[in-house]
């Protein structure tokens, strides 16, 4: 298991990585997930060892790693770019620290790696031939050659585009459990983490604010600028906050973030509203509501609703699309 303990990172002189605390457990993938310029990658490179520690401890299996030099430590770091040897076929590119090693069986284990990422055909393609998905599954495929004991990922997926972002994610959950490989992940987009990872771990400004499972997490943020960040629409407090949950028969809460679709429209709905505006889009009608002592919302209806602009209407509240934010 990797601990960081109070970790702090500094670069030319200006903190970048505070107080850092985080337990990554054996076998366990988790995201680390921050905006750009959180410090996220920096922190990545101090785990690997490219960047010194201004203050605080890392540990494996309890082992303190200070001293320990990046190419002892036994992890594995797969960049944004995947960095391969253009030069090299795929095959050599998976198989290149294995021969270096003189380790036996390393043709064996190649294809047993391509297979994993779901390139088996690919061995003797040159990089330049391959899409850009294609190149992060080799990059990652030669990571897992040599069986690190951690594997880093730094934005792995962010340089391609959405729809391959997306696909590609789903594999990467795949291909690390199968491996059964211990990662550390970065990144700035929620879906790619909560896609890939079953830890997640909050960052903000060279802090860490939030970590736990995902669920965990999702559930309950532990403040306003996290729960947007997630991806809620809307953070309401105090007795805006008091009157939806009342007015919706769910239990009181002094904050409590919303999905865009937590409210929908039900003319037998508890929640009463006016619509402000109405939009359709290719999977629903988005609207944009008034509630009376609570103020404007969002909410979504069927794209048969036939809901418009000063309209009074009823809205169900779904439990399962608002957190109740700071809740230990």
């Amino acid at each position: 298991m990797l601990e960081l303990a109070d970790v702090s990172v500094d670069l030319e002189g200006e903190r970048i990585v505070s107080d850092a605390t985080l337990a990554v457990p054996d076998g366990s993938v988790t995201a680390v997930l921050g905006p750009s310029g959180c410090g996220k990658s920096t922190l990545l490179r101090a785990v690997a060892g490219i960047e010194p520690l201004a203050a605080g401890a890392l540990r494996w299996d309890g082992a303190d790693l200070a001293g320990v030099p990046t190419h002892k430590r036994g992890f594995a770091l797969v960049f944004q770019d995947g960095q391969l040897f253009d030069h090299l076929t795929v095959g050599r590119n998976v198989g290149y620290a294995l021969r270096l090693r003189r380790a036996p069986g390393t043709d064996r284990r190649v294809a047993e790696l391509l297979d994993l990422v779901g390139l088996p055909d690919h061995a003797d393609r040159m990089p330049a031939t391959l899409s850009g998905g294609e190149r992060q599954r080799v990059a990652l495929a030669r990571s897992l050659a040599v069986e690190p004991r951690l594997l880093l990922l730094d934005e792995p997926l962010s340089a391609l585009d959405a729809g391959l972002r997306e696909r590609l994610a789903g594999d990467l959950q795949r291909i690390l459990r199968e491996a059964g490989t211990t990662a550390l992940l970065v990144t700035h987009d929620h879906e790619e983490a909560f896609a890939v990872a079953d830890r997640i771990a909050v960052m903000r400004r060279g802090r860490i604010v939030q970590d736990g499972d995902l669920g965990e997490v999702w559930r309950a943020p532990a403040d306003a600028q996290t729960a947007l960040f997630l991806g809620y629409a809307t953070v309401l407090d105090g007795a805006r906050a008091v009157r939806l949950l009342a007015e919706a028969g769910l239990p009181a809460a002094d904050v409590v973030a919303l999905r865009r679709s937590a409210l929908t429209l039900d003319p037998d709905g508890p929640l009463r509203a006016r619509v402000r505006e109405a939009r359709a889009t290719p999977d629903q009608v988005r609207l944009r509501v008034h509630v009376d002592g609570v103020g404007d919302l969002d909410a979504v209806a069927s794209l048969d609703a036939h809901a418009g602009a000063g309209d009074e209407v009823g809205l169900h509240v779904d439990h399962t699309r608002l957190a109740v934010v700071g809740r230990p």
